[in-house]
C-alpha cells in the first residue's frame, strides 16, 4: 500500500512551527480544546467511563456548573458537534526513526453512531482525511441498513454487527483491497456483539477492535477480562504472521496521565487496577502503545469525553482510543496524532502515520 506524499512548503512550515510548541517529555504540557499546548494545569472533577454515565457526570460537574466561567460560557459553544476542516493540517512532515516520510496513514473513530454521525457532517470529515485504511467503532447499525453515504466509492468496505440490533458495531475501509478479511476473536461466546475485524495486507495486519466496557459498578468486569485474555492470544497468533496494527477503542485508560482525574476513578470502568494490568501485560508482550511513545508525559491528551454537562469544553476527558503496534515495527512510526478539532460523537478521531 505504500504511497508517496509531497507536503507543500507552506504546511511543512506550519508543521515544523507546530512541533516546537508541543516538545515531549514535561509533565506540565497540556493539550488545549484545539489541539494547542497549554503549560497550566487545571483542577480536577470526577468522570466515569461506563455505557450509562449521566448520575456520575452530574455529581462531578456540579462545582464546575456553578462557576461563573461555566455561567457565561456560550451555549453555542458548550454544545458544538460542528467541524470546521479548514482548522485542520491533514498531512504529516514528521519522519521516523529511519528517516523516512509516512507512506500509510489510518484513521481510527468510535462514532458513536454512524447514522448520527452522518448528520453531523461526519462523511465530510472522513472524506477529507483520506487517510488509506479507516476503522470505525460503535456504528450501531444492521450491515444490511448500513446507508449509503457510508459506502465510500473509492474504498473496499467491511462491516460487522450486533446479533443485538443498534449496538456495538464496526466498519473497515481500505483503498487497497485486503488479502483477507476475518470477523472476531473467532470465539463463540465473544463474537455475537460485532466488536472486532482484521484485515490482512501483504506486510501487516490491521486488528479493528471495539473492546468491551466494564460497565457501571463493573458488572460485566469479568466478561472483560475474559475478552482482554481471548484478545492477548488472537494477537500473538497474528504477530507471528507479520506485524500487527491494532487500532479502536480498547476502553482503558491505561496511565494516570490518561485521564483527568485517577484518583477519584480507581474504582470505575476503564480505570480498575485489573483493565489497566491487563493493558500493561498485553504491551509486555511484544507491542507499543505508540502515543506514549512519541509522547510520553503529554497532558491532556484525550480522546473520549462525556456528553453531560459539556465536559468536552472543559475537557474533562479520558485517552480511550489507541493505535498499538508490534513491537518490531515502533522505529516505522511518524507520528500519532489526536483530532480533538473533529465533533460528531463523544469520541474524536485518531491517526497514524507510518512507513512499511
Amino acid at each position: 500500500m505504500p504511497r508517496t506524499r509531497l507536503p507543500s512548503a507552506s504546511k511543512a512550515s506550519k508543521a515544523k512551527a507546530n512541533s516546537s510548541k508541543a516538545k515531549p517529555g514535561k509533565k506540565t504540557e497540556k493539550l488545549n480544546e484545539n489541539g494547542t499546548l497549554n503549560k497550566k494545569r487545571v483542577n480536577d472533577t470526577n468522570d466515569e467511563p461506563a455505557p450509562k454515565r449521566m448520575k456520575a457526570d452530574s455529581k462531578a460537574l456540579k462545582s464546575n456548573d456553578k462557576s461563573e466561567s461555566s455561567k457565561n460560557e456560550p451555549k453555542k459553544m458548550q454544545n458544538k458537534t460542528d467541524t470546521n476542516l479548514d482548522e485542520i493540517d491533514f498531512e504529516c512532515v514528521k519522519t521516523n526513526e529511519e528517516g523516512e516520510k509516512y507512506n500509510l496513514k489510518i484513521c481510527t473513530w468510535n462514532v458513536s453512531g454512524i447514522r448520527a454521525v452522518i448528520k453531523k457532517n461526519g462523511i465530510d470529515y472522513i472524506t477529507k482525511e483520506d487517510a488509506d485504511i479507516i476503522a470505525l467503532q460503535e456504528t450501531k447499525c444492521d450491515k444490511d441498513k448500513m446507508p449509503n453515504e457510508v459506502k465510500l466509492s473509492e474504498y473496499h468496505h467491511y462491516f460487522l454487527d450486533s446479533k443485538k440490533p443498534g449496538y456495538c458495531g464496526v466498519a473497515l475501509f481500505s483503498k487497497e483491497k485486503p488479502i483477507s478479511v476475518k470477523y472476531g476473536l473467532n470465539n463463540s461466546d465473544l463474537d455475537s456483539e460485532g466488536r472486532m475485524i482484521t484485515a490482512e495486507f501483504p506486510e501487516f495486519f490491521v486488528v479493528n477492535v471495539y473492546v468491551p466496557n466494564a460497565g457501571q459498578k463493573l458488572v460485566t468486569l469479568p466478561k472483560r477480562l475474559e475478552w482482554n485474555k481471548a484478545f492477548k492470544k488472537y494477537i500473538q497468533e497474528l504477530d507471528k504472521k507479520k506485524p500487527v496494527i491494532i487500532c479502536g477503542d480498547m476502553n482503558v485508560a491505561h496511565q494516570e496521565i490518561d485521564l483527568k482525574n485517577p484518583k477519584t476513578n480507581t474504582k470505575n470502568a476503564g480505570f480498575t487496577k485489573e483493565e489497566r494490568d491487563d493493558m500493561t501485560d498485553f504491551l509486555a508482550a511484544g507491542f507499543i502503545d505508540t502515543f506514549r511513545l512519541l509522547y510520553p508525559e503529554l497532558e491532556g491528551a484525550y480522546t473520549f469525553w462525556s456528553y453531560f454537562a459539556n465536559a468536552r469544553s472543559k475537557d474533562i476527558g479520558w485517552r480511550l482510543d489507541y493505535f498499538l503496534t508490534s513491537e518490531r515495527i515502533k522505529n516505522k512510526v511518524c507520528d500519532n496524532v489526536i483530532r480533538k478539532q473533529v465533533y460528531g460523537s463523544d469520541h474524536c478521531p485518531v491517526i497514524l502515520y507510518i512507513n512499511l
